[in-house]
């Protein structure tokens, strides 16, 4: 009956272990422009939520062919973000679903 105790207690030891990761999980992401054209607003949003809250970028710009990186960690836990980049021309490019906990860079061509 020992060995099942402690056999148990190193399995929920694991499983905690294994979930620490995941809210751990780095969420930096560079944004990289190479559109040709200066982003003159960007916006990060949880998915699903009902505002793209504010330009990150505030009064800065990102010109083409610069990056900068971002750090979406806004202790929420998610990792699924929508992006918005507005471009000096009004153009606006949309991106769902970006997974930032699987990927380090994100790149507007």
């Amino acid at each position: 009956m020992l060995r099942l105790a402690a056999s148990l207690g190193l399995s929920a030891s694991l499983g905690l272990l294994a979930a620490l990761p995941a809210a751990a999980l780095d969420r930096r992401v560079e944004i990289i422009n190479n559109t040709g054209f200066t982003i003159v607003e960007f916006y990060g949003s949880n998915t699903g939520s009902k505002s793209w809250e504010e330009d990150i970028l505030g009064t800065d710009v990102l010109p083409s062919g610069s990056s900068v990186v971002i750090n979406f960690d806004d202790e929420s836990g998610y990792c699924k973000f929508d992006f918005r980049a507005v471009f000096e021309d009004g153009d606006v490019l949309d991106r769902g679903d970006v997974n930032i906990c699987e990927i380090a860079t994100f790149t507007y061509e």
